[in-house]
């Protein structure tokens, strides 16, 4: 099934693999996407779907060195270099829209500012990279760092903060974007207002489930008044809780968000995994209650493996699977593994940061394992 044709919205997909937002820190001056990372995604076109890095929706979204914006001219005229190269190579891509909220540092934040979330809680432990020297991304040169102490947003800011999402959406569609991924997930923003551990608020956003998830519904109804339901992808973590994001009951809060999610008509729900070696797996008793309550097309990615993807997709919990790491490190990574050609291995020393080493240089399958010579 990984290999059979799927309807997603208005695109026509060749295959059900998706490579999922993974954030490689490649922008240049201003935040502006590249050439180099033009050629990057255009390399990994062959995928079903592609789904952008995060890309921050404003200046205050930004938690990471050198992660291309989608806020300025610049940046729209710099996503559509890479857009236009992988429509060019046949592909879809639909733009990760972000906002860190706590998981920043000062040293990104407009003046010095504090970050901003849910509540003033410091995510304990958290680092963030940062470009403390000031020697831009083809260095390679930043640094991790204690994300800082945020404070509580004001209900005015939380409508300026929708605003710039809805915003930010129809930039991405006037830089060439199929559509649109609100990044949900991961402790970032939305996810430090949906999740009970984060959210200390007494306000119309915080307390009860109801109110932890007005911000995502807000935010969703924004981007749907935007640019159509058809083209709003959102990807949720249930139970992913490495950068301090934990909830109290987790399957309640998420079957409710999908539910939220499937009234609202998105085009699908994706669900990220936990993916470090001993993370828990998530029980197939809740991905089948999330599958009930939500009629739209579901994506999951984390430590998926070809026979894994496969039974997923067989089970009917999932209509797409994404494969991280390994599109990395393969730009051709639906002809390898329809064809059962071996991996190349990912160099993490250059996830972050840097050149087109680690990037754009591993190599495609030899001609005489394609059959092309």
């Amino acid at each position: 099934m990984l290999f059979t044709p799927y309807r997603l919205g208005e695109l026509a997909l060749p295959n059900r693999i998706v490579m999922p937002p993974m954030t490689r820190c490649r922008a240049g001056d201003g935040d502006v996407p590249t050439a180099l990372m033009a050629e990057y995604y255009a390399q990994r076109a062959s995928a079903g779907l592609i789904v952008s890095e995060g890309t921050p929706i404003s200046p205050q979204g930004r938690g990471y060195a050198w992660t291309p914006g989608i806020y300025s001219e610049a940046q729209i005229n710099g996503w559509r270099l890479v857009t236009d190269a992988v429509h060019a190579k046949g592909g879809r891509i639909f733009a990760q829209l972000w906002h860190v909220g706590r998981l920043s540092h000062v040293s990104l934040q407009p003046g010095g500012a504090a970050p901003v979330s849910a509540s003033a809680i410091q995510a304990e432990g958290v680092k963030v990279y940062v470009d403390l020297n000031h020697k831009g991304a083809a260095s390679g040169a930043g640094q991790m760092v204690q994300s800082s102490m945020p404070r509580a947003l004001t209900v005015p800011e939380i409508r300026q903060i929708i605003a710039d999402y809805a915003q930010a959406a129809r930039n991405a569609i006037a830089a060439g974007f199929d559509g649109i991924e609100l990044h949900a997930a991961n402790s970032y923003l939305i996810s430090q207002f949906i999740c009970s551990e984060s959210n200390h608020r007494d306000d119309q956003y915080g307390g009860s489930l109801r109110n932890r998830l007005r911000l995502l519904e807000e935010v969703t109804e924004a981007m749907i008044g935007a640019i159509g339901a058809r083209r709003v992808g959102v990807r949720l973590a249930p139970l992913t809780t490495h950068q301090g994001t934990r909830d109290a009951t987790p399957q309640a809060t998420y079957v409710a968000a999908a539910k939220l999610l499937d009234d609202l008509g998105t085009v699908y729900i994706h669900i990220a995994e936990a993916d470090w070696d001993d993370a828990p797996d998530m029980p197939v008793a809740f991905k089948e209650a999330l599958r009930i309550v939500y009629r739209g097309t579901m994506i999951y990615a984390g430590r998926y493996t070809q026979a894994r993807a496969e039974n997923a997709l067989r089970a009917g919990w999932a209509d797409l699977i994404g494969f991280g790491r390994p599109f990395i490190a393969n730009p051709d990574l639906p002809w390898r593994l329809e064809h059962g050609v071996t991996l190349n291995p990912v160099r993490e020393d250059y996830y972050y940061g840097g050149t087109e080493i680690g990037l754009t240089d591993y190599p495609f399958a030899l001609a005489k394992e394609r059959g092309d010579a």
